[in-house]
């Protein structure tokens, strides 16, 4: 999922501690490791008791609870039942913190109602003392916390399933931020995640819906997602590269991802130039007076998309808490710990799509695009008709506006096309479908009336012959 990002040579000069990564991350330093899932020990059983002891507790309390709850806010059992589950989440820590993250992001694949109580997960979770914090922070940078901040917060800011973020300012002056992993994070996850697996093949093998969702496979990508965000220089790298190509056609200048600190940062510590402002997931209708909230969304919209059709690595996990309107006006990308990338010719796929629904509804060249990706069976239809089934499939959805739309429909409807022509769907498609279809959410609330499959400015620079041709004709002044 993620690309090799050649190895910055740091900035010396503003190099305030000597960490382990003052001119950036060594290769053997951006090495995943992704663990064994299907290994079971004895300390993998324990961990399975207690597990299944916390999740009835969890449930048993909801059930005895649930007439009082009723009373007072006539709330349905099943969900009060699924606010325990979601508790005992909370109580089993990190992994199952993760997976309810995943359920709240997925709610066509899991139960509605659980897919809501795991909401909470996605920005509230109980922070580590600060006395841990302060140790793994000291144990990864070599030196105390008073020698490397002229102040360091013991409140941290948020805290999240694999990490949490200190405010802190540096021995230079600048304001940062330090985000820093939990202690023993690895090994309690690699512990979770086998018991999962196992738990997973047993649904799987006695009821059919757990072999439908393809439950071990959920797990594996857990694990595999997990092994990505537990490194944090390669997070960290991630980050910078995306920053770096924000700013490739001199534009953009309304969207912007925090400077990496390399002299600060570490194998489990990432620092980072620190932002103000409010998460899309926590705008209310007031914090929108004076705010051109939908040119916000379109600009970081046009950035994400350029970052999937033309750089190559993406944002792969712009929930509520990741992307954040700035007090200063701006757009800002946070957490960089999933990052996807389609193949080359997919991305040529999708620009051919984005280039019908902008300009002739021609979708012939589209099709031809689909048959280079290995298709010589599976419909006899010529790329004309094959076009012709494309727009009756995509016009729909790109040209309706965001809020009224299911955006996350275009990838699906290419994955469902996919099978139906024989090509393989690559997983980082399902992942781009994922990211529109938050996009999607917030458009209900920042540009209800925007149409994203017919907005010029987001192809500024994916199709620009064609954009700047047609703005000129339609005499339309694009924002910067």
């Amino acid at each position: 999922m993620t690309s090799p990002i050649p190895v910055p040579r740091g900035d010396t000069d503003y190099a305030s501690s000597t960490g382990p990564y003052p001119d950036g991350p060594p290769p053997e330093a951006l090495e995943i490791e992704y663990p064994d899932i299907t290994r079971f020990g004895l300390e993998e059983l324990g961990r399975a008791i207690w597990i299944t002891v916390v999740l009835v507790a969890a449930a048993v309390i909801a059930i005895v609870r649930w007439p009082i709850f009723w009373l007072r806010k006539r709330r349905r059992f099943s969900v009060a039942l699924a606010e325990g589950v979601v508790k005992g989440f909370e109580a089993l820590g990190p992994t199952f913190v993760k997976l309810g993250q995943l359920m709240a992001s997925s709610p066509g694949v899991f139960p509605p109602v659980l897919a809501d109580a795991c909401l909470r997960l996605l920005d509230r979770v109980p922070p580590v003392s600060a006395r841990r914090a302060r140790r793994a922070i000291e144990r990864d940078l070599g030196g105390k916390i008073e020698d490397l901040f002229d102040s360091f917060e013991d409140v941290p800011l948020s805290a999240a399933s694999v990490a949490q973020v200190h405010a802190c300012v540096l021995l230079d002056g600048r304001k940062a931020v330090v985000k820093v992993q939990r202690p023993e994070i690895r090994r309690h996850m690699r512990v979770d995640l086998r018991v999962a697996f196992a738990g997973a093949s047993l649904l799987e093998r006695f009821f059919e819906f757990f072999r439908i969702a393809n439950a071990t496979v959920i797990v594996r990508e857990l694990n595999d997602l997990t092994a990505l965000e537990l490194n944090s220089a390669a997070e960290a790298l991630r980050q910078e590269h995306f920053r770096d190509n924000l700013y490739a056609f001199g534009d953009n200048s309304g969207v912007m991802v925090p400077e990496i600190y390399w002299s600060h940062c570490g194998p489990r510590v990432i620092c980072m130039e620190r932002v103000h402002g409010t998460p899309v997931g926590r705008i209310t209708p007031g914090d929108l007076v004076g705010i051109d909230s939908e040119l916000q969304l379109r600009r970081g919209v046009k950035v994400w998309l350029e970052a999937v059709v033309l750089h190559g690595p993406f944002h792969g996990d712009v929930h509520a808490g990741n992307l954040w309107s700035l007090d200063d006006g701006r757009v800002g990308f946070l957490d960089f710990g999933i990052v996807g990338e389609l193949p080359e010719e997919w991305r040529v796929v999708l620009r051919e799509m984005f280039r019908a629904s902008l300009f002739d509804g021609n979708y012939t060249e589209a099709a031809r695009r689909i048959r280079l990706l290995g298709v010589t069976q599976g419909t006899t239809l010529g790329d004309k008709l094959i076009g012709l089934q494309l727009r009756k499939l995509f016009e729909p959805i790109l040209g309706r506006g965001a809020a009224r739309m299911d955006l996350s429909k275009l990838v699906a409807s290419l994955v469902e096309t996919g099978k139906r022509w024989g090509v393989s769907t690559p997983e980082e498609l399902v992942l781009f479908g994922k990211q529109l279809g938050y996009f999607e959410r917030y458009s209900a609330t920042l540009a209800p009336e925007w149409i994203l499959g017919q907005d010029l400015f987001l192809f500024k620079n994916i199709l620009p012959v064609e954009v700047a041709a047609a703005a000129l004709a339609r005499n339309i002044t694009l924002p910067d």
